[in-house]
């Protein structure tokens, strides 16, 4: 499984390949489209109720609510819990922005939590070493597609009185300890981005939960906070599933075990390939926690020694895709200055932040692309491109 020299020579690699998976399901999805456009049912049409229904079995959970994006979803979640101004929610700096941006939006407290560096999330002991008696919310984030402990999480929450809120944008289909991400918390919450395992054409994101009680406020503030029409118990805001989304997905759910199955062999792949080509002990490999089941929305690599950015430069030259997520942790982006979280409060963040480098591993990608992307690497050091750079 060692890479071949010269494998696809020259031939481009993209971090991403949207279009050629959809490619090759687009008869099918226009079908999809066709009948909703042939309905005139573009809000709440029966592909919506299906969605939901197959989300909600998929995550083994007892409800699953539809919304217009994975960021409102982790809103509408928090909206839920009817927080107060004082109340202080427990997230993750090393995360997309959404995650911290619903506790600003809301006027909460946003406390930021360092991450473990070999997962990239929250642990149980950095969760509680800022946890508060004001305390009211923990959203963990499972990253990159592999499940954070949440179940010792979840358990923390629950001694305390504190809700569970999982990110699990980028980790549908994944799992801890055999149960489902998005059924451990009080709520889960998905994102259906393009780029996503399980992607639409556009923005759409789902909420789940065990909590009948709760599945109705999620509803109820998904749509104005109005129940029947045009009477308001509360106010809600507008974040409704379009249908065209729901069909599309729907199709594409069919093919979600095979889209995880793939990425999980290209990362099985990739571990071979490092490991045979000499230059493992300098790319830091992803750890894989023995009770997640991984899904691999990113391979994440760890560039030590300040090389990071001319690896990536190189690889660029190649044309080879690559990304950085995440260059800047929240905690140090300008909008949440006034936090007064000081550059190393976060130590192991910043370091992943200075050290993480992203690489294709989307489900449509060839053993020949990635073997050029290995074999680019490895040249990399090999040839000692990095210490000219240096």
């Amino acid at each position: 499984m060692s890479p071949t020299p010269n494998a696809g020579a020259n031939r481009p690699v993209p971090l991403l390949d949207v279009n050629r998976g959809n490619w090759e399901i687009r008869d099918e999805i226009r079908e999809a489209i066709s009948r909703v456009v042939d309905s005139g049912r573009f809000l709440h049409g029966p592909d919506v109720e299906k969605l939901e229904a197959r989300i909600a079995e998929v995550c083994q959970t007892k409800h699953a609510i539809s919304c217009a994006s994975g960021s409102d979803a982790l809103l509408l979640a928090l909206m839920a819990l009817d927080l107060g101004p004082e109340a202080e929610v427990v997230v993750p700096s090393f995360t997309f922005f959404a995650t911290a941006s619903c506790v600003w939006r809301l006027g909460c407290k946003i406390v930021f939590a360092d991450i473990d560096p070999r997962t990239y999330n929250v642990t149980e002991e950095s969760v509680a070493a800022v946890t508060t008696s004001r305390t009211r919310a923990i959203i963990p984030v499972h990253l990159f597609g592999q499940c954070s402990q949440i179940d010792r999480i979840c358990r923390f929450g629950a001694e305390r009185g504190i809700a569970v809120i999982e990110d699990a944008a980028q980790a549908i289909g994944s799992a801890y300890n055999g149960r489902s991400a998005g059924s451990w918390g009080d709520m889960g919450c998905l994102s259906f981005y393009p780029t996503k395992n399980l992607g639409g054409m556009g923005d759409s994101g789902m909420m789940t939960t065990n909590d009948s009680k709760l599945a109705e406020r999620l509803k109820l503030f998904a749509n104005h906070g109005m129940q029947p029409r045009y009477h308001h118990k509360l106010v809600g805001i507008n974040s409704r599933l379009d249908t065209i989304q729901a069909a599309i997905l729907n199709v594409k759910l069919d093919y979600l075990a095979t889209y995880t199955q793939k990425r999980r062999d290209n990362a099985q792949r990739y571990f071979e390939m490092f490991e045979q080509s000499g230059v493992a002990g300098e790319v830091g490999l992803p750890y894989r926690d023995p009770a997640a089941y991984h899904v691999w929305n990113q391979f994440s690599l760890r560039i030590a020694g300040g090389r990071r950015d001319a690896l990536r430069q190189y690889l660029t030259e190649q044309q080879i895709g690559s990304e950085i997520y995440y260059p800047i942790p929240l905690h140090r982006q300008v909008c949440f200055t006034s936090l007064g979280n000081a550059e190393g409060s976060l130590p192991e963040t910043e370091r992943a932040a200075a050290e993480i480098l992203h690489i294709p591993i989307y489900p449509e990608m060839t053993t020949e692309e990635q073997n050029r992307v290995v074999e680019t690497i490895t040249r990399y050091y090999r040839e000692g491109t990095y210490r000219r750079a240096a």
